[in-house]
């Protein structure tokens, strides 16, 4: 994580230009977008008209379930802020942002509560790192049984070099009593009827400051989108983007186990491995969604491609370790029966995206590209699907299919 001095003045002027009206109205298709899910509907539309986003595929509007593209991946370790997927989870989300006026308010266990203008934000320690932030149900589409929610294929997912303050030092200007448990964060989202649930988020008090975790304004050298979360934004490296909470504006440290809604019911996994469960599995024991695990995909070919006979064929995709670094990964063209390794590309730290690559001669017919990574930590992904009711976690080694001439 680098540090330097923010140009807070321009800063400013920056977010201000930027706190415009969002139109949440419908969308309209430009094309349709292919996902291959095994169980229809498989279609989705593309659309453009959302407030600072390109080309999207459409899987809800209101609220907003935008998924990247996933050729959009092929271009570059990090994902375009325009081509950046967005989830939302209740309807009443921010449509403008007055900068002078936003406050964020600090409070609960603390010595002194605090109120904070942007201003304020800005004066602490600018910090950087790059971190890939994943939808909890990334690439739900894929369970079967199929499972409810939205049926996201692989673009609930992005890398961004996020830029903003460590929550630590926000949390040590209030100061953290003895006793705190938890620290709860609530955004400038609001749910549609009134006795609905508010959508808040909690970290163990030693995890909000273990000086990663934090307070992010910018995203890949630009200010937040307004969908992505503008003016400030959760960032928790390796961990599953329902704690990345959007539009923060109020942060409550507790004394006890937050034991609202979206903790204590929702987002709860199989303590197993990979969350793994069989269907209509009874009695399996349920934690909160936690740290992320490794994955990798190819970007340049899809299934069915043509490539040439007897010619080096160039592969490249893009892996992430979860919660550590990528440590490796591996390429089969033959059903898995044997690996070579791939080079990989530039290392933009443990929580970020890293390319690789690998040229492979293959036969005539068909063959099943199948790519792996195995972390920092030793953690490989599985060969099999992992399944649980919510959909959460997918993980396995994806598989490629095209056909060689």
């Amino acid at each position: 994580m680098n540090t330097r001095d923010p140009d807070r003045r321009r800063f400013l002027g920056y977010a201000a230009a930027a706190a415009s009206a969002l139109a949440t109205g419908a969308a309209s298709a430009q094309s349709i977008a292919r996902l291959g899910l095994p169980s229809a509907p498989d279609e989705r539309p593309i659309v453009t008209n959302f407030p600072h986003k390109g080309a999207m595929i459409l899987q809800r509007s209101r609220p907003p379930l935008l998924e990247t593209p996933f050729e959009v991946f092929d271009q570059g370790v990090f994902t375009p802020n325009e081509r950046f997927y967005v989830r939302w989870h209740w309807a009443v989300i921010p449509t403008e942002v007055n900068v002078d006026k936003f406050r964020l308010s600090v409070r609960g266990h603390v010595n002194q509560a605090l109120s904070l203008s942007l201003a304020d934000i800005l004066a602490l320690p600018r910090v950087e790192l790059a971190a890939v932030n994943q939808c909890s149900g990334n690439s739900r589409g894929f369970f079967q049984p199929r499972v409810a929610g939205g049926e996201w294929g692989n673009g609930a997912m992005g890398n961004a070099r996020w830029a903003g303050v460590r929550l630590k030092d926000v949390l040590d200007r209030a100061g953290v009593k003895a006793g705190a448990v938890q620290v709860r964060f609530n955004g400038l989202d609001q749910p549609v009827v009134a006795d609905g649930p508010d959508f808040m988020k909690s970290l163990d008090v030693e995890h909000a400051r273990d000086g990663e975790v934090m307070l992010a304004y910018a995203m890949n050298g630009e200010q937040l989108p307004l969908l992505n979360g503008f003016p400030l934004r959760l960032v928790v490296p390796g961990w599953y983007a329902t704690y990345w909470v959007k539009s923060v504006n109020d942060i409550e440290v507790i004394d006890h186990a937050d034991d609202n809604f979206w903790m204590k019911v929702a987002y709860k996994i199989p303590d197993t491995p990979h969350a793994d469960m069989k269907p209509g599995q009874t009695g399996v024991k349920m934690v909160p969604i936690n740290k992320m695990a490794p994955r990798s995909f190819i970007t340049n070919l899809k299934s069915g491609a043509v490539v040439a006979a007897n010619a080096p064929v160039r592969v490249r995709g893009i892996a992430f370790g979860g919660d550590s670094g990528v440590k490796g990964v591996d390429l089969s063209s033959d059903g898995g029966k044997s690996w070579q390794a791939a080079k990989l590309g530039a290392d933009e730290g443990k929580y970020s995206f890293r390319r690789w690559e690998l040229p492979l001669t293959l036969d005539k017919g068909e063959a099943a590209l199948m790519v792996r990574c195995t972390n920092s930590d030793s953690v490989v992904q599985p060969a099999t699907p992992n399944w649980n009711p919510s959909g959460f976690m997918r993980n396995v080694i994806e598989t490629t299919a095209v056909v060689v001439k």
